[in-house]
């Protein structure tokens, strides 16, 4: 008995109503994709169709077949959202129709570049009326990605050509690169059901990552946690399904009413619902119209579709035939993926006008003229073909503070992925990465013009007070880093510090080799401002007395005292009281010398001075570790 390898690819069926593309699929793989009894009773297909496709060799597919009828539409679009390659099946006998046109117009919007043509039904008619009607779907894919696929003609009913069917059908999945089972696991979900002994059951395409049994899921946009009972693929229970694959879960934590077509199953942390999506927009060359700014439409994305408006960022409307980058802001949360694509058509009357694929899934409304041309400036930049490295920078340039967390959100991957990454662009200097908290990533040139202003603010601060050790690096933060949290800021200080860029000393922040001057030489008035603290004694002043007393300005006061503080000169009390150390060395020796318990009386007697006075040194004293409070009594420490 041949083995079967499974090969992660999903074929779809695409083609006009009638025209035996759930026949073919019962003629290839012996499943009758048609399982509802109102599909029975009609003759048509209203659901999408599931069945695997054993190929010659033994590998096996996936095949997802869709309606062909213009009103189930929505359906088509979830089907062949997923695919890989599609069986684009015309029947021999009527040729190509209408919604032979749309499902081909709906194929390229969404994306799809494999393919091959199925001539359904060529036991019906003559041979000469056979190559006519070849040549009629060959002259209407001319110019699509089915130009040069191959033309295969087939009776489902008396199995001709079949067997040629399927190996050209080999040969298409050989072309087709397999999708990377790496990164965080999504799913749109397609079908939901009760399966007895197991509950709740999901299908649906894997469009990214890979899911094990008990793999921790969560179903958006509702935020409900799944448990994973058991993964099938074609019926089967596997150890592990990937991306590529037609999936099968069974959920624990989640009841059938809970479920919907369009949710999707994710890995938690990564993936988040949005109401405005970034966009390139193409819009049919057959559209009738054209499609105009904030113009209301019907989005078909992934297995849901939903009412939005189209936002255009650079023009008013735009014409059949070309394409922009755009923005689609929904009615109602959807879950998108990067690169995922999607259909647009209109509200009314129901007609596809275009589609195209997500740039960003999460965005924001850009504020004026300027905003609309820097987003869509932005969006230029990741239009393309970008790696994942590539797009980190481009993000961190456009969001220049962003924490891991955001930064995941945005690329959609884990967030220790992210982190790697962000630690070996950091290594380049592309970005400064600070990993405390919940890690904080800031745009190179954003940390380079920061430093830059960091080092000229150090040198004015220098040579306006040569005798100040440094900046607070408190003060410094708030200039230089406004848009940070205190913590990260410090952390980003600690970064230049490593790095040799600054130095920090007891909290202040100084220029590389810098020493503080001869403080008597470099300026006078410290020396009136001490002396007047000695002669006060325990009489504490206040910046006022201060002021007053030496004929220096406030402001001058003010800045000679923070100077003297910061060489440990000069202490400020509660109250504003301002004690030099050498009357802080003082009153410690008085408190040493006190017979008997050290109260706020039997201070203020040592002293001379006023329980105003005596109280504020003592709390200072308590804050300093000199002193320790017990009840209304002090107790000195050990030195």
């Amino acid at each position: 008995m041949q083995e079967k390898i499974e090969v992660p690819i999903v074929l779809g069926t695409a083609g006009h109503i009638d025209h035996g593309k759930t026949t073919l699929v019962r003629a290839l793989t012996g499943i009758d994709c048609d399982r509802l009894g109102d599909e029975k009773r009609r003759g048509i297909t209203i659901e999408l169709g599931f069945a695997p496709l054993t190929l010659p060799g033994g590998r096996t597919v996936s095949i997802i077949d869709v309606p062909g009828h213009e009103r189930f539409i929505r359906q088509m679009v979830a089907g062949a959202a997923g695919v890989d390659g599609v069986i684009f099946v015309v029947a021999a006998d009527e040729g190509v129709r209408a919604q032979t046109r749309e499902h081909l117009e709906i194929l390229g919007l969404i994306g799809v570049k494999h393919g091959l043509i199925v001539m359904t039904k060529s036991d019906l008619v003559e041979e000469d009326l056979l190559e006519l009607a070849i040549e009629e779907v060959r002259e209407e894919v001319r110019g699509t990605f089915l130009e040069d696929s191959e033309v295969v003609p087939v009776s489902s009913v008396n199995g001709k050509n079949l067997d040629q069917l399927l190996s050209a059908l080999g040969r298409l999945v050989g072309r087709i690169p397999e999708r990377s089972p790496e990164g965080a696991f999504f799913m749109p979900i397609d079908r939901a059901f009760p399966v007895k002994g197991f509950g709740a059951v999901v299908t649906g395409t894997a469009y990214r990552g890979k899911v094990r049994r008990e793999d921790p899921l969560i179903l958006l946009p509702r935020a409900l946690k799944a448990d994973i009972r058991s993964v099938q693929v074609h019926e089967k229970s596997v150890e592990e399904a990937r991306s590529g694959q037609r999936v099968a879960l069974s959920l624990g934590g989640i009841s059938l009413s809970d479920l919907e077509r369009g949710d999707v199953l994710c890995t938690p942390g990564v993936f988040a619902p949005s109401s405005r999506l970034d966009v390139r927009l193409s819009i049919l060359p057959s559209s009738p119209e054209p499609v105009h700014h904030w113009q209301r439409v019907r989005i078909h994305i992934g297995t849901t579709d939903l009412i939005g408006r189209v936002s255009l960022l650079d023009r008013d409307k735009l014409d059949p035939g070309e394409k922009c980058n755009a923005q689609l802001v929904t009615e109602e949360p959807v879950v998108a993926v990067r690169g995922e694509a999607f259909i647009v058509r209109f509200y009314s009357p129901l007609r596809t006008i275009g589609g195209g694929t997500v740039l960003m899934p999460f965005s924001e409304r850009p504020r004026g003229k300027k905003g609309r041309k820097a987003r869509s400036d932005f969006l230029a930049a990741i239009s393309g073909s970008v790696s994942p490295a590539g797009l980190f920078k481009i993000i961190s340039g456009f969001m220049p503070v962003l924490n891991i967390n955001e930064m995941a959100r945005s690329l959609q991957e884990l967030p220790e992925k992210v982190t790697e990454t962000a630690r070996s662009l950091d290594s380049k200097g592309d970005v400064l990465f600070v990993e405390s908290g919940e890690g904080i990533v800031l745009n190179g040139d954003l940390v380079s013009a920061r430093i830059e202003e960091a080092t000229q603010i150090l040198k004015r601060f220098h040579e306006e007070e040569p005798g100040n050790p440094g900046v607070p690096a408190d003060i410094l933060c708030r200039k230089v880093l406004p848009e940070l949290e205190s913590k990260y800021a410090k952390r980003v200080l600690e970064r230049w510090a490593e790095k040799g860029i600054i130095e920090i000393d007891d909290q202040r922040v100084r220029s590389p080799g810098f020493s503080p001057g001869d403080v008597s030489a470099a300026n006078p008035y410290e020396n009136a401002i001490l002396e007047f603290c000695h002669h006060r004694l325990f009489q504490l002043p206040e910046i006022e007395d201060l002021s007053r007393a030496t004929g220096i300005s406030r402001e001058d006061v003010l800045r000679n005292v923070e100077i003297l503080r910061a060489r440990g000169q000069m202490y400020l009390a509660a109250g504003g009281l301002v004690v030099s150390r050498g009357v802080l060395d003082s009153f410690i020796e008085v408190l040493e010398n006190i017979k008997g318990d050290i109260t706020v009386a039997s201070v203020r007697d040592a002293t001379g001075s006023s329980r105003k006075y005596v109280l504020p040194m003592l709390e200072m004293l308590d804050a300093m570790g000199v002193t320790r409070r017990v009840q209304e009594k002090r107790i000195i420490r050990k030195k």
